[in-house]
């Protein structure tokens, strides 16, 4: 597939070649469902946790005598139906990661880029280079190219004044093409590439089959 390049005037200023492998793809809505589901999970803290009655620090002596007060029979206070006491069945730490095969993720990539270019939602600039790092410049640029509202900015990380830019910003976000994923493809409205990301990430792609 052909996409058209421009500058940040949003001025057409050529072509470039993408693979319709990676561009252009079948898009398989259950393996983005799949990938986004683990990721989400992957991000999960997964440190909630409680005391039971033995964890709980308290006197471990018997309340009151067992028998002769017309009271429940009671041991330590530490008991669950004691206010202060441990919890019964209490949660623990626990691991909600789960990561699936390399080729779904592969494809799920493929599938969410694909999607973007078939939506007209994928806008490819000769280069993001910018003269400095304000942020207020770079909104009115992308203002410019009609894509201020949710953005995915892709570019070499070493572009720091682009990077620093886009920091600041509460609805955009910069990412190398080694750290695109399918989440942030997804919640974004739309996907501003340089020439050499839309390479890499082409690269990246295709080199995930072997």
């Amino acid at each position: 597939m052909k996409v058209d390049v421009f500058n940040l005037k949003r001025e057409k200023v050529g072509e470039l070649e993408l693979s319709d492998e990676v561009f252009a793809a079948e898009i398989k809505e259950h393996l983005l469902h799949e990938v986004v589901v683990s990721q989400l999970a992957s991000r999960r803290a997964g440190t909630h946790a409680a005391k039971e009655r033995s964890a709980v620090t308290s006197s471990k002596k018997k309340a009151y005598k067992q028998k002769g007060t017309g009271r429940a029979r009671h041991g330590q206070i530490s008991a669950p139906n004691f206010v202060g006491g441990g919890r019964a069945h209490p949660p623990r730490p626990q691991d909600w990661s789960h990561r699936p095969p390399r080729q779904v993720r592969a494809s799920a990539l493929k599938s969410a880029l694909s999607l973007l270019a078939k939506e007209g939602r994928l806008l490819v600039l000769e280069n993001l280079t910018l003269e400095q790092a304000k942020t207020k410049a770079f909104a009115g640029v992308l203002s410019t190219l009609q894509a201020s509202n949710k953005a995915l900015i892709v570019d070499d990380k070493q572009n720091d004044n682009l990077r620093l830019s886009v920091r600041n910003m509460e609805s955009n976000q910069f990412l190398p093409p080694e750290g695109v994923n399918v989440y942030d493809l997804l919640r974004h409205d739309h996907l501003v590439l340089s020439k050499d990301a839309a390479k890499a990430l082409e690269a990246r792609c295709i080199g995930s089959k072997s």
